[in-house]
């Protein structure tokens, strides 16, 4: 006979276990549906970026407090704001102001626009819901006090290369994660997705200016960092782009730089489609 402490027992776990399948079709329910809103211009790319699987990969759930950075036009935003929901808070962490200048052919009006538009995040996001969501931008150089060891998931989507161009200039990378590192809880996340170069490519060819970097390097520089790598994947591979040492990813879509005046070139670099990537995710190291 089985005793009734035993039953209680089971009869627990099997609730708590469909309490968290109900919650994660709830919430796959509610990506897919803030995936499906947006505009048919935003939703073309979805097929080379892979938002749902890439923000269930990083266990991006509704109401957590989410910090993106690099928010740029709002690609990834307008997704996480309408997921994230009225119970949810989204900062925009964008490149220290004197970054902006270190790069090459930056003008004083570009400059402008790049500081400006980390103050502008908040209204950013209202153009893209109105749910109550909190949002707040700032830099890597300037993260307010009381955001220190509040955040569950930081993004770093498409970001890092830059980082690491300026590194050994201006400590860019160094100061970036450890800023990401002091907002994270003890439990928090680390969300990377970053344009992958060839592991035999390793060098000063893979130093950021070509966009690309090599995934052992990366997660190196986390590890560096006090963080240790939980879980890869190969959500956002592309075996297509195979970049040589001088390639850069702007060559391919949707940039297509290189290519503007030859249209056979042109078509050869959509045939690749977007630049390969590696997905990874961290946590604090204990």
């Amino acid at each position: 006979m089985v005793k009734k402490s035993t039953w209680v027992l089971l009869l627990g776990l099997l609730a708590a276990g469909w309490l968290q399948a109900a919650d994660s079709a709830d919430n796959e329910a509610a990506l897919r549906q803030a995936i499906e809103s947006r505009s048919a211009e935003d939703r073309a790319r979805d097929s080379a970026r892979h938002p749902a699987e890439t923000l269930a990969f990083f266990q991006v759930a509704p109401g957590m407090t989410v910090a993106e950075a690099l928010p740029g036009g709002g690609w990834y935003t307008n997704i996480l704001a309408n997921y994230l929901g009225p119970e949810g808070t989204l900062y925009g962490i964008n490149y220290a102001d004197r970054m902006w200048s270190l790069f090459p052919n930056a003008t004083d009006e570009w400059i402008a626009g790049r500081v400006k538009a980390t103050g502008n995040f908040p209204d950013m996001v209202k153009g893209f819901t109105d749910n109550g969501i909190k949002a707040e931008g700032f830099t890597f150089s300037t993260v307010p006090a009381k955001v220190a060891g509040t955040v569950d998931r930081v993004l770093l989507i498409r970001a890092l290369h830059n980082l690491t161009r300026f590194e050994e200039q201006a400590g860019t990378r160094s100061q970036a994660l450890a800023a990401v590192r002091s907002i994270l809880k003890d439990d928090g996340l680390v969300g990377v997705v970053q344009q992958r170069a060839p592991a035999n490519q390793s060098g000063s060819g893979t130093d950021g200016s070509r966009g690309y970097l090599v995934e052992a390097e990366v997660i190196e520089m986390f590890e560096d960092a006090g963080f240790e790598l939980v879980a890869s994947s190969d959500i956002n591979a592309n075996p297509l782009d195979q970049p040589g040492p001088e390639d850069n990813v702007w060559r391919l879509s949707p940039s297509l730089r290189t290519s503007a005046d030859d249209p056979e070139l042109r078509a050869r670099m959509q045939a690749i489609g977007e630049a390969d990537r590696m997905t990874l995710l961290f946590r604090k190291a204990p």
